[in-house]
């Protein structure tokens, strides 16, 4: 099976249980599991630009996105893991998770978070607030310390960490929305940076 991550293992083995149980054949159930290419915006690859590679994944809950960085560095062991992620599900807008939030994002080596999505919508004290995760994550004596940093939105994001992105990197972004077209943006900074030092 070509797709990575635990639960992606979990969720192929109750498919090929039930589908044995149904009477399908042990080679239907390996072709299947061999040939299926997942869905879109779920680890989903965008880019691969000068050696960084560009990750989409419909991050909406922090279960999720610790099972999403989970994956990534079980294929990418040795690349350092970036995570940029938009509060936007009704779970993350949520300071309710917070918490669990701070602990999944630990998994990535950098985090960019961006402000909540819609954030009028929640009540004040009811909505999450990035620059509490953000300050969890840069904590001084953390033995997990991850460097994390919010920014205002994509222009800043784009802006602040191409510059920074080196062959082997892998950035995972994270949102159930559009994010301001980043996945289109951050791909074309990286073309014109390389193009500048070509």
């Amino acid at each position: 099976m070509s797709l990575a991550g635990e639960h992606n293992a979990l969720n192929a083995t109750a498919a090929a249980a039930l589908a044995s149980g149904r009477g399908v054949s042990k080679e239907a159930i390996c072709e299947a599991l061999a040939t299926f290419k997942s869905v879109k915006r779920r680890l989903e690859v965008r880019a691969e630009i000068g050696g960084v590679t560009i990750i989409e994944d419909f991050a909406h809950h922090p279960t999720a996105i610790r099972e999403t960085l989970r994956a990534l560095r079980s294929v990418y062991p040795k690349s350092r893991l970036w995570a940029v992620l938009e509060p936007r599900s009704n779970t993350l807008r949520r300071k309710v998770l917070q918490n669990d939030l701070v602990a999944s994002l630990r998994l990535a080596d950098r985090v960019v978070l961006t402000g909540v999505y819609q954030q009028l919508r929640i009540p004040e004290d009811e909505r999450l607030n990035p620059q509490d995760v953000v300050n969890a994550l840069n904590k001084e004596g953390s033995k997990a310390g991850t460097k994390a940093e919010l920014c205002p939105d994509v222009e800043a994001i784009v802006d602040g960490i191409a510059p920074q992105l080196k062959s082997g990197d892998v950035v995972a972004i994270l949102s159930n929305g559009g994010f301001d077209g980043i996945y289109e943006k951050l791909p074309q900074r990286l073309k014109e940076i390389a193009e500048k030092h070509a």
